[in-house]
């Protein structure tokens, strides 16, 4: 089974709206309530396919109510730890063109001793050899080094471990050799302090942060495809969304699809494949709705030969990151 953990989690509330115009009155042509965060976005999409998950999280008040309501009517296995505070709200809108703004909350204070439950709780859940996934961002007050004392605590009971977060938490956690890390290209180039604007920066940002401790490096750069860095080689591909509503949860979707494919034994190439279906899937759904079989078109996602993956290595993304 694959745990993940999300220390920060949220109810996901989605309008639609014509064109968004800023100061002006908006009426919604449709409004949908998810459970969120990526760790439960993880969760959600790989049970839907089948894959066993189980979703840890801290949740409080009537919001974190309604997020335990919603996980069980999805039927997605959660281990919840019921903390102090309110559990935080993001709210995303979305226009026709697949266009997304997004407010997120901060969300709540954890105490150490809820931290330390919240930890038990995954350790409990978790036999060597298998996945744990530390995903999203960290919650208000908590040391910047979270993630990496995890990493250490679940590598040390023989967990093989995954770490989707941004700034400093992403780059303490890559110091204490996670087996693998998602950035995407802005998270990227944060961590390594340089632009990314071509895949040959993509793979030269993605060896620096392997020399500095992390394993595999898988990197989703959203239209413009994914890399997979890791000690086998680079490989790239790309995929098609034909009608885009809604990004929230791509990457989510992606990581869930990756990691769903290694877990039950696929390479590394149908693994990266896999990643890619899942996420131009999830792209198509409304709101932070994840992907079923049905939803899932593999033979949207394209591997690139290495002569291809050469060619494009310092051709420029469509937006400069």
């Amino acid at each position: 089974m694959i745990v993940t953990v999300t220390l920060n989690p949220s109810l996901d509330r989605t309008v639609e709206v014509e064109s968004l115009v800023r100061g002006q009155v908006h009426r919604a042509g449709a409004a949908r309530l998810h459970p969120g965060g990526k760790g439960v976005n993880v969760t959600r999409a790989l049970l839907r396919n089948g894959v066993p998950s189980c979703a840890v999280l801290p949740i409080a008040g009537p919001d974190g109510d309604e997020l335990v309501r919603l996980l069980a009517a999805e039927q997605v296995e959660s281990a919840v730890v019921h903390v102090a505070g309110r559990t935080r709200s993001n709210i995303s809108i979305a226009e026709p063109d697949g266009t997304v703004t997004k407010v997120n909350e901060p969300g709540g204070v954890l105490s150490a001793a809820e931290l330390d439950e919240v930890l038990a709780r995954a350790l409990a859940l978790t036999l060597p050899g298998a996945w744990v996934v530390l995903c999203g961002s960290l919650p208000p007050e908590a040391p910047t080094d979270l993630y990496a004392v995890l990493t250490t605590r679940l590598r040390t009971a023989g967990a093989r471990v995954a770490v989707d977060s941004s700034g400093g938490a992403l780059a303490a956690a890559v110091e204490v050799r996670p087996d693998l890390i998602k950035p995407n290209a802005e998270e990227l180039a944060e961590a390594v302090g340089r632009p990314v604007t071509t895949r040959g920066d993509v793979v030269s940002a993605a060896r620096e942060l392997q020399q500095r401790g992390a394993r595999t490096v898988l990197v989703s750069l959203g239209a413009e495809g994914a890399m997979l860095v890791d000690e086998h080689g680079v490989l790239a591909g790309d995929s098609v969304a034909k009608e885009p509503r809604s990004t929230v949860g791509a990457g989510d979707a992606f990581l869930a699809g990756y990691l769903g494919a290694v877990a039950t034994g696929e390479g590394r190439r149908s693994a990266l494949a896999r990643a890619l279906a899942w996420g131009a899937a999830a792209v198509q759904l409304p709101g932070s709705q994840m992907p079923g079989p049905h939803d899932i078109d593999l033979s949207a996602a394209h591997i690139l030969d290495d002569d291809d993956c050469d060619t494009r290595l310092t051709a420029p993304f469509l937006r400069a990151v």
